[in-house]
């Protein structure tokens, strides 16, 4: 069984994808995937998220497709029925943590401090989720708590940048990052995927 720890491993980044149009849900996959990147988080911030989850999981089976913004219980249940292999929260609180417990797919529970982290870990989770990171302290911070939490392992998201990716990657405690700038908006909307794929590629070979 995948876990969340087998998540952070699939791609040095894991690109944070904002579907607006479904239609552009399978072209941004396979470019990513032509890329070398092997998952996807597709953001469940706009009405045509799930089609665009169901659209991957059909039609492009050999990128990771999962769930991002899971914010509510329901919201769980719907991603994976839609077919996500996986779910990510930017927080978390005790209904959306059974919720997510209770699809049986791995997911990567948001926390931005040491007692987040701590209560997730009590709970059995060592894959978390470190949102917003830039704002919550970034690089630096995850270094300070890889003493006192071993354990744990990280996808830290928000903010981060193609040129401050490394200093994240370069962390012990640190799986892979998430990153949307493998997809702006300016490049779906102009259904520009062959540069979609040049991102892809140049954060492939991040590490």
């Amino acid at each position: 069984m995948t876990t969340g720890t087998d998540l952070l491993a699939l791609s040095p980044v894991m690109p944070v994808v904002v579907i607006d149009d479904v239609g552009d849900a399978v072209p941004t996959a396979r470019a990513l995937l032509a890329g070398g990147i092997g998952v996807i988080e597709l953001t469940l911030r706009t009405p045509v998220a799930l089609a665009a989850i169901e659209r991957v999981a059909a039609d492009v089976p050999d990128i990771v497709v999962g769930a991002g913004t899971v914010t509510s219980p329901e919201q769980a249940k719907q991603a994976a029925g839609a077919g996500a292999k996986f779910l990510v929260t930017p927080g978390c609180t005790d209904s959306v943590l059974d919720a997510a417990f209770a699809t049986g797919l791995p997911f990567l529970p948001g926390a931005a401090t040491v007692s987040e982290a701590m209560r997730l870990a009590e709970r059995g989770v060592s894959a978390l989720k470190f949102f917003p990171a830039e704002a919550s302290g970034g690089a630096a911070f995850l270094k300070s708590i890889a003493g006192p939490l071993p354990q744990l392992q990280f996808c830290p998201t928000g903010g981060i940048t193609a040129s401050s990716a490394p200093s994240y990657l370069a962390l012990p405690n640190v799986g892979c990052i998430g990153g949307s700038w493998l997809t702006p908006a300016k490049l779906l909307a102009a259904k520009d995927f062959a540069a979609v794929e040049k991102l892809a590629a140049e954060a492939a070979a991040l590490r």
